[in-house]
Order: structure tokens, then C-alpha cells, then sequence
């Protein structure tokens, strides 16, 4: 049997034991569970089902399973609103404190106050000193929970805070420390801990090169500062190097999957690509501003082809191959786009200047456009006898590669120049100024040689 068929059972039996009531077993068997297949039995259940769970189940049990599942964020607010109050209260009380703050986010004003009212006052108050932070910044993402040691304590003092403190901790595996004024000054691993002699002063055994960021961060570079140095944990000061939280690796693989479905989100033209909506209308509600958009820019390239009715009504084959060059100059210049943005979001190319950048990418754009010049002229020849039209598109399709290809990489760099993320740039956009460049070069050529074409 396979891993799949018995986690499907299991949510069979699970389901009988709950319509039948048997509590006791169904407790057993399904804290026996792993997390994460009890976190999946959850979304997966009716919400008359969910109904029996919250009986059955304290609030810290389901705190653990909000804490494992892959919940959308927009799917909070409804599963919340299955519960009593006083339970959701407490049930977000038990979960991390970062945690807690990304559910009450996703509600309204009145709604976090009558959680937050429900709570025990110290937790609640922790929660209040997340929510303020902007949203996407390191203080919005950071966690308060975790251990922090003074830097005059010996390692056995510090070994009893440890203890102490390590069950209400989101991590231990690295330890903070701090001056008497809660500035950070170093940090140090558990195994560094686990190893040093006993009255040995912290400050002897800590590293003081600790790596930190900023409360006002973007939450984007701080993950790339994690993923950078191979970090388990971060600490979050202010300007001043008090110590306010830590955000988490785990934190950092969801800011990560956020950021690259905003990115393909925009690459893609479409609003927030990674909810599932529950009908047709909702869907097209989010997808239909956008093609109107790129449907007013796509009228430029109707109204350009109006320009050049005369030509082409002398010289018809031309209309033929208008699809063949502006479909050539976006996928140049929407290949030039996937390598700049994603050489803005990993920093490759951090190291090289702008322009030298832009240098080889107009060379890039050269070679390929005098090959696919090259390539289309011999097959058009071939196909039609037409050599002088061949070496009209070749020539067409050349310069538009070129200008396609320097675009796609200008103004993804521009708009990060300016503080605007180069994702908007997306794939349609470009796609559309190609086609406008593209037909423009092509039917301005066309229009320039007319008398060296032959006609219709």
C-alpha cells in the first residue's frame, strides 16, 4: 500500500470516527498523525466536520495545525468564522507570534480588536507590537519570541536561561546576545554552548560579527540576506541596535514563494495568480482590467497597420509576414526581460554596471537578429522566389530583434532605477511596444523601398 492510499484512508476513518462521535479514538488516532497530515485532514473536511474538530480538539491542538497548514492567507477570515470567538481568541493566542499577526492581518479592524480583547493581556500587547509594522518588512515578518542572553552571563547562567525560556521559543538554535541596554553585540550557536566550559563568560565564546537587519527592511532582502550567508535565523534591530525580534527560515521560504508568485503574477499579466477562485466571474473579474489595458495598447498596432494601408495594398505578400516579425521581436525581447529581472531579483548583476550589461545584451541582440536574418531570408526565397522581399524582411527582422532585445533589458533595469519593481514590465507589455517597434520598422522600410518592390 502506498503513503498515498493510507494517508486517504486514514481520512476516511477519521471522518467515520467523527460522524459517529467515537472521541476518545478519534483523538488518539488523530494526534498521532503528523502535523502536516493533520493539518491536511482539516482543509480537506466539510466545515460541518470542522464543527465536530473544534469540540474535539483544545485550541492549542488547532493552533499547531493552523501553524503547519498551507491555509491561503485570503481563507483565514471563513475559517475563523466557523469557530466560537472566545475559542478562535485563544486558539491564535497559542501560535507564534509572527504567526498570529499574518492571520489577524487578513481581517477587519473590528474583528483583530474583539480577538485581541479575548486574549491574555501580555499576549495580546505582543501582537499589538507586530501589527503596526508596515506590511512586507522585516517587522511585519519577525517573531519576539526567542532567547536572548546578557553578555556578562557565564554559559551556565546562560545554559538555565535557556531552559527557561526555550519552550515558549520559536528557535534555539541560535542565541542573541545583548548588552544591559538590549543593544545586540553578538550572538551564539547552541553547539557553542553545549561545548564551552561552564563558567566561561559568554562575550569570551560569542561572535561579535553578527549579521543583523534593519525593522524597516524589505522583507525581500532580508530573505535574500538568509539565503545569501545560509542562515537558520536573522535578528531585527532598530537604528539604534536594540534587539526587537528575529525572523525565521521557515518565514523566509514563505516570503520567497510570495515574491516569485507576485513576480510571475506580473510576468503573466494577471492579478494575484496564486488564489484559486471559486467561480468563473471571479476570475474574470480579476483577469479582464488587464487585457482591456493591453487591448488599448494592442489598437497601436492596428492603427500603425493603418498608416501603412497604401503600401500594403501595392505590394500584398507584405501583410504575410507581419505576424512572422512581431511575433520574432517579442519572444527576443520577452527572453531579454527573463534575464534581467531575474538577474535584478538574485543580484547577478550587482557586479557588472548597467551599461556594460546593456552593451552585451545589444550584442546579443545583433548576432541573433543577423542570424534569424540570415535563416529567413534563405527560406523565403526558397519558398516564394522572392529574394528582394526575403532580404526586406531579413533586414526587418534583424533591426527588430535588436531594438526588442536592448528593451527588454532597458527598461526592467530602468524601472528598478526608479524604485519600481521590474515585474510590471511583464511579458504582455513587452510583447505589445514590440509589435508597435517591429511593424513600424518593418512597414517603414517597406514604405522607404516601395519602388524596389514589386508590385501586386
Amino acid at each position: 500500500m502506498t503513503i498515498i492510499e493510507e494517508v486517504e484512508l486514514d481520512l476516511g476513518r477519521l471522518t467515520r470516527l467523527l460522524e459517529e462521535e467515537r472521541i476518545h479514538e478519534f483523538r488518539e488516532q488523530f494526534l498521532a498523525l503528523h502535523a502536516y497530515d493533520r493539518a491536511v485532514f482539516y482543509e480537506k473536511t466539510t466545515p460541518e466536520i470542522r464543527q465536530q474538530i473544534y469540540l474535539y480538539l483544545s485550541p492549542k491542538e488547532l493552533a499547531e495545525i493552523f501553524e503547519t497548514s498551507e491555509i491561503q492567507e485570503h481563507e483565514y477570515r471563513d475559517y475563523l468564522e466557523e469557530m466560537d470567538t472566545t475559542y478562535a481568541a485563544e486558539m491564535i493566542s497559542y501560535m507564534f507570534v509572527d504567526n498570529a499577526v499574518d492571520v489577524l492581518k487578513e481581517l477587519n479592524r473590528t474583528q483583530v480588536i474583539s480577538y485581541l480583547t479575548l486574549m491574555n493581556e501580555e499576549e495580546a500587547e505582543q501582537i499589538r507590537a507586530l501589527l503596526h509594522y508596515e506590511e512586507h518588512t522585516a517587522g511585519s515578518i519577525m517573531t519576539t519570541e526567542f532567547v536572548t542572553i546578557p553578555e556578562n552571563s557565564t554559559v551556565r547562567s546562560a545554559m538555565t536561561i535557556l531552559k527557561t525560556e526555550a519552550p515558549s521559543a520559536e528557535t534555539i538554535y541560535y542565541v542573541f546576545i545583548v548588552n544591559e541596554n538590549n543593544r545586540l553585540t553578538g550572538v551564539v550557536s547552541l553547539r557553542d554552548l553545549i561545548i564551552a566550559d561552564e563558567d566561561t563568560l559568554i562575550r569570551d565564546i560569542m561572535n561579535d560579527r553578527v549579521m543583523s537587519v534593519l525593522v524597516s527592511d524589505d522583507q525581500e532582502d532580508v530573505a535574500r540576506r538568509i539565503q545569501d550567508y545560509n542562515l537558520l535565523a536573522m535578528p531585527v534591530v532598530d537604528f539604534q541596535q536594540h534587539l526587537l525580534g528575529i525572523v525565521t527560515v521557515d518565514d523566509i521560504i514563505d516570503v520567497l514563494d510570495e515574491e516569485a508568485s507576485d513576480d510571475y503574477s506580473k510576468l503573466a499579466g494577471v492579478v494575484d495568480i496564486d488564489t484559486t477562485d471559486k467561480n468563473s466571474f471571479a476570475a474574470a473579474k480579476k483577469r479582464a482590467p488587464w487585457l482591456i489595458i493591453l487591448l488599448v495598447l494592442g489598437m497601436l498596432t492596428a492603427s500603425l497597420i493603418d498608416m501603412f494601408t497604401g503600401t500594403i495594398e501595392k505590394v500584398a505578400i507584405l501583410a504575410a509576414f507581419i505576424p512572422l516579425i512581431a511575433g520574432t521581436a517579442g519572444n527576443s525581447g520577452t527572453q531579454a526581460l527573463a534575464v534581467a529581472v531575474r538577474g535584478i531579483a538574485t543580484r547577478d548583476n550587482e557586479d557588472e554596471s548597467r551599461w556594460k550589461l546593456l552593451v552585451r545584451e545589444a550584442g546579443t541582440g545583433l548576432i541573433t537578429g543577423i542570424i534569424c536574418a540570415v535563416f529567413v531570408v534563405a527560406l523565403i526565397t526558397i519558398w516564394k522566389g522572392e529574394f528582394i522581399i526575403a532580404l526586406l524582411v531579413g533586414a526587418a527582422i534583424m533591426v527588430s530583434i535588436f531594438v526588442a532585445t536592448l528593451s527588454g533589458s532597458f527598461i526592467p533595469l530602468l524601472m528598478h532605477r526608479l524604485n519600481i519593481d521590474p515585474a510590471v514590465a511583464s511579458g504582455p507589455f513587452i510583447t505589445t511596444l514590440n509589435d508597435v517597434i517591429s511593424i513600424l520598422i518593418y512597414l517603414g522600410l517597406a514604405t522607404t523601398f516601395i519602388d524596389k518592390l514589386p508590385i501586386s
